[in-house]
């Protein structure tokens, strides 16, 4: 079962990963455990996972007004992980576009 959705690839990710070159993000299956984002990450990027840190956010309500009147829904909650790999190894998401 496929636990990592998708890399997080944004300006403050970007920043972490300049500061500490070992750092990665991604966004996760909600019911993913440390173990299970660990294995996968190593096993489809062929690297050495040290630490997972993991962060669950909560769906925000959300509502906008528009000709028809206002419109209200929710964001998706969901769920991150910021991965640590060992001193030297490096992610490349750009590598296969």
């Amino acid at each position: 079962m496929a636990f990592i959705l998708r890399p997080l690839v944004t300006e403050k990710m970007t920043k972490i990963t300049d500061k500490r070159p070992n750092r990665y993000g991604f966004i996760v299956r909600p019911e993913a455990n440390k173990l299970q984002i660990q294995e996968e990450v190593e096993r489809l990027y062929n690297v050495t996972v040290v630490d997972v840190n993991t962060m669950k956010y909560a769906g925000k309500r959300v509502q906008r007004y528009t000709k028809a009147g206002m419109v209200k829904g929710q964001k998706p909650a969901f769920k991150k992980a910021v991965v640590t790999l060992k001193e030297g190894e490096t992610i490349d998401f750009y590598s296969n576009i």
